[in-house]
């Protein structure tokens, strides 16, 4: 495999999937935390409202209990950690890919930048699917979809 097929088929197949994920994360993380903040600040502002009815009462308890599923499933999603994770490994690869593309040290030795950047790049991509694998095995937790080797 040459290097430029090894950087498309590879390395930009890879940072785009990083990339991707941080995005989505990044995304529902913003949109679970700021549902969250305006369900629990509608509570309070329903519970000052005066009411006879059953309704209010109804309104508050499903907001309160809005409030703790979205808090429960960021706790269990982790969308916050997956997106810094997926954005580190997107910059990371990038870094090393512009560090080879402008035989940078320390891919400047002709004879062994290849060699060497791959290596780079599989154990970039190794340390994140590992640190994931061993958050799986340790919490039970069914596995991410990942990219495609």
């Amino acid at each position: 495999m040459t290097p430029e097929e090894y950087i498309e088929e590879r390395v930009n197949f890879q940072m785009d999937w990083y990339e991707r994920k941080a995005s989505h994360n990044k995304n529902l993380f913003i949109w679970k935390e700021g549902l969250t903040i305006v369900f629990a600040a509608l509570i309070p502002f329903f519970a000052g409202l005066d009411s006879d009815g059953k309704i209010l009462p109804l309104t508050i308890a499903v907001l309160g209990v809005l409030v703790t599923v979205l808090t429960g499933l960021a706790s269990i999603l982790k969308l916050e950690k997956k997106w810094i994770e997926y954005r580190t490994t997107a910059e990371m690869l990038k870094h090393e890919k512009y560090l080879f593309l402008t035989n940078a040290a320390p891919y400047s030795d002709p004879a062994s930048s290849y060699p060497n950047f791959v290596s780079k790049i599989e154990s970039l991509i190794s340390k994140e699917n590992t640190t994931w694998n061993n958050y799986i095995k340790n919490n039970n937790v069914p596995p991410p979809t990942s990219p495609k080797p």
